[in-house]
């Protein structure tokens, strides 16, 4: 049998157990150990789930968001939120129309200082264009026929000659409310640009002067009018005067702003308007961010060639451009 002698400083052979050494104390001067950090993994798995949740929290309170204009809660990147109100805008159903997206806060009418555009009335609509007088039916009629009798033709021999293509005069909408409509879309867009309507050329003092528009100066020569498409100029600048103006509406593209869209079949070579602004030199305008410039008179030299900039005065013509006239 194995014995354990007390006096003795090691133990029998024989003996199973064992003295373990006790672990050493640390000296209170030492720091603890650092602390076992929490991995970037778990704390970002618990924060997606938080995010997750009031994400889907804010979808679904503007899930049922509308236009207050239309009614309608299609096109959500024309909505418009206002930073006030929480209320929703298309950008085509506000006045003036927004082109696009604002930068930074936005405010709608209600909550900002800015006066919306007014629908404007028939009696203003003749003002602002400055119609001398509406013509009733009968002398209307009696007019129409003046205007479209046409001389008789001559007997010609066989020998077939390739006439010149002359211009031809503009054919009003019948109904005058239509017209008083498509007059109403021109003046509703040169109030929202806050340009003024002018149906001829201004020379304004710092600007061209009227002398420097002269067929002389035209580089290699001026086109002249004939006799018959002078007169088709006069009758058409005659029927403006009147408010019979051409089948045409301005309407809100959202890639190009406003643009020229035909309200009635238009033949070919049909006089439809003329191009009307402020009359300046090239040179002072090289920098101008307008996107309706038009030249006028292309002179031999490039400092006295002569551009029409319809930014402050203009008409129909400053929203006719190519996106557009592929209609019929």
């Amino acid at each position: 049998m194995a014995t354990w002698n007390a006096s003795s400083p090691t133990a029998s052979p024989c003996s199973s157990r064992r003295r373990t050494k006790a672990p050493a104390r640390r000296p209170s001067s030492e720091s603890p150990p650092p602390r076992k950090m929490k991995s970037m993994a778990e704390v970002m798995a618990k924060s997606v789930r938080v995010f997750e949740q009031e994400e889907e929290e804010d979808e679904d309170s503007y899930s049922d968001l509308a236009c207050e204009k239309c009614g309608s809660g299609e096109g959500d990147d024309e909505l418009l939120l206002c930073d006030k109100c929480n209320r929703g805008f298309h950008m085509k159903c506000l006045r003036p129309i927004v082109v696009r997206v604002p930068i930074g806060p936005w405010l709608c009418v209600d909550c900002s200082d800015q006066r919306p555009v007014r629908r404007l009335s028939q009696k203003k609509i003749l003002h602002f264009f400055r119609i001398e007088k509406q013509i009733d039916q009968t002398d209307k009629s009696e007019l129409s026929q003046e205007e479209t009798r046409k001389p008789r033709r001559r007997t010609c021999s066989l020998t077939v000659k390739k006439r010149r293509r002359k211009l031809l005069p503009l054919v009003p909408s019948e109904d005058p409310d239509r017209r008083i409509t498509q007059l109403g879309t021109l003046a509703t867009a040169l109030t929202a640009l806050g340009i003024k309507y002018s149906d001829g050329l201004n020379y304004v003092p710092g600007m061209a002067p009227r002398s420097a528009n002269q067929s002389k100066f035209e580089k290699g020569g001026m086109q002249v009018l004939s006799k018959e498409d002078l007169e088709t100029l006069e009758q058409c600048q005659a029927m403006c005067r009147r408010g019979e103006c051409p089948p045409l509406v301005v309407v809100f593209d959202p890639l190009e702003g406003y643009t020229v869209e035909a309200d009635g079949p238009i033949k070919d070579l049909t006089f439809i308007a003329e191009y009307t602004g402020d009359v300046d030199y090239l040179k002072n305008r090289e920098k101008d961010d307008c996107d309706s410039i038009m030249t006028l008179l292309l002179s031999e030299d490039p400092s006295k060639t002569l551009v029409i900039c319809p930014d402050k005065y203009g008409n129909i013509s400053r929203f006719i451009n190519g996106i557009n006239n592929h209609n019929p």
